[in-house]
């Protein structure tokens, strides 16, 4: 079994959203000891933006193969998207960029796109600064989560589990008690795949 950890804030030992991935992946680690790991700090090592390369020897070319062939090896993909003006950081951004691809990933058929990277489960750690769910008044400003669950679901994964950490910027005790909540979660989805 395979795992690929992405963690994209920029924050360090500050981040929540980094907390919740090594959470995530310290229980499945318990859960499934024969589990591969693979680790990308996409902040400590951004990757390029896309553009196009029309020299597979290209170094941009070449990381973006790797990228992509680290994602259809894993079983499963623990992403730390933090929630930056209201979407997710330009380094995951960049990463997705990496792995929606035609005829890899998807491809057009004449009945629309078909996904081609089903059966991977996907476990995004989200953290916001304040509450954007969506029976909050500001639900319509969240294009983190829905942007996420439309890029995997284009690529035929559309189970995307997400563990949420939300208004930890409104103060201490509120992000202790969001971690609290995002913690119960972690151990609720572990015990569901076990």
């Amino acid at each position: 079994m395979k795992l690929l950890h992405i963690d994209s804030s920029a924050l360090g030992g500050y981040s929540v959203s980094r907390q919740l991935t090594a959470d995530i992946v310290a229980e499945l680690k318990r859960a499934t000891p024969n589990l591969a790991i693979h680790y990308h700090d996409l902040a400590a090592q951004p990757l390029p933006h896309w553009t196009p390369v029309a020299d597979a020897s290209d170094p941009a070319a070449v990381l973006g193969t790797e990228m992509l062939e680290e994602f259809l090896a894993a079983d499963v993909v623990v992403i730390g998207a933090p929630m930056y003006n209201f979407a997710i950081s330009s380094q995951l951004k960049a990463w997705l960029d990496r792995i929606l691809v035609a005829g890899k990933t998807f491809r057009y058929t004449a009945n629309g796109p078909e996904g081609l990277a089903g059966g991977k489960r996907v476990i995004v750690a989200s953290s916001r600064g304040g509450f954007y769910g969506k029976d909050s008044a500001a639900a319509a400003m969240d294009f983190q989560e829905p942007y996420l669950r439309t890029a995997f679901a284009f690529i035929g994964i559309d189970n995307v589990e997400f563990v949420r950490a939300e208004g930890i910027a409104i103060g201490d005790e509120q992000k202790a008690a969001a971690l609290k909540s995002a913690r119960s979660t972690i151990g609720t989805l572990v015990a569901k795949a076990a």
